[in-house]
């Protein structure tokens, strides 16, 4: 006996797979929108750590800035004060300056010359005085720029004959000069004195011997 189905089956079975497809669709949406939302929230706790890392190193930056500040201060506190100190130091030493000066002046002015007026001004020296030849004169300079270790480049400003009259009522010719002479600080004539050994003093000419001293 043939049994004949005569149900539309075929209709029935496209209605089946139908929803399967639309059931599997849901649930790949499904998945995918679970999957969405835990990749969003692992981004936000991503963000967040960042954002607290952030947050650290700002804090940390601003921490770092204000320590600049204050050693930038006590930098410029130490300099104030270096420069404070040398200052004291400098007038210290200053201090002795005319009395090497003097001495100096006395060691190298040779008999015949007589200084008159003596004027600094910083490290330069004006000196003006009288000589009995124009000899004293040359041989002054050349004790001045040779053999004293406090005075240096000395420079004859003018010279001019004078006539004079002495305690005898006498006229007497001799020779009114002005000289200009550098001196050294005590802080610059250190390092020349350190490196003096090793340069030898050959080349300087010493005074003189024949010229007599003033006693």
């Amino acid at each position: 006996m043939i049994l004949i189905n005569l149900l539309p089956h075929r209709e029935e079975r496209r209605q089946r797979r139908k929803r399967a497809f639309f059931a599997g669709l849901g649930a790949a949406a499904a998945v995918g929108v679970v999957i969405a939302g835990l990749w969003y929230l692992v981004l936000q706790q991503m963000i967040g750590t960042q954002q607290g890392r952030n947050a650290y190193l700002t804090a940390e930056i601003k921490k770092l800035d204000e320590q600049i500040k204050d050693i930038a201060t006590l930098k410029a506190e130490i300099d104030g004060l270096k420069a404070r100190q040398q200052a004291v130091e400098n007038q210290q030493t200053d201090r002795n300056i005319p009395v090497y000066l003097l001495n100096e002046l006395v060691k190298q002015t040779p008999e015949g010359v007589y200084l008159t007026v003596i004027k600094q001004e910083g490290q330069v020296v004006a000196v003006n005085g009288i000589a009995q030849t124009n000899e004293r004169v040359s041989q002054f300079l050349r004790n001045t720029a040779y053999s004293s270790p406090w005075l240096e480049k000395p420079e004859l400003i003018e010279i001019k004959a004078a006539t004079v009259q002495t305690a005898n009522r006498e006229q007497k010719r001799l020779f009114d000069f002005s000289v200009r002479v550098t001196l050294k600080r005590p802080q610059d004539k250190q390092p020349a004195d350190k490196a003096a050994p090793g340069a030898g003093g050959a080349s300087a000419p010493a005074a003189p011997a024949s010229t007599p001293k003033r006693s």
